[in-house]
């Protein structure tokens, strides 16, 4: 079997057609993701509050969510320096 051809004068990249509102959403563990703004919010996220261009809500995500640890981890290490700290 062989791939269809694809026709480029047709192809338009997705950066540059999409017109899309999107929100940025965050999950129990402060990672985050856009979603798009007229879509119901997957279980488990929430609305960060931030709506806007793709290109937007990814800015925002990267001045925003500066340690990639989830939460869970970040909280345990915490800990564990604590208790380091503590004897």
């Amino acid at each position: 079997m062989h791939a269809a051809p694809v026709n480029t004068h047709d192809t338009v990249m997705p950066e540059q057609s999409d017109s899309v509102i999107y929100q940025v959403i965050v999950n129990h563990e402060e990672q985050y993701s856009i979603w798009p703004a007229d879509r119901e919010i997957p279980p488990g996220w929430r609305s960060e509050g931030k709506t806007g261009s793709k290109a937007e809500c990814l800015n925002h995500i990267n001045e925003v969510w500066t340690d990639m640890r989830p939460l869970s981890l970040r909280k345990k290490m915490e800990e564990e320096r604590r208790r380091t700290e503590a004897q």
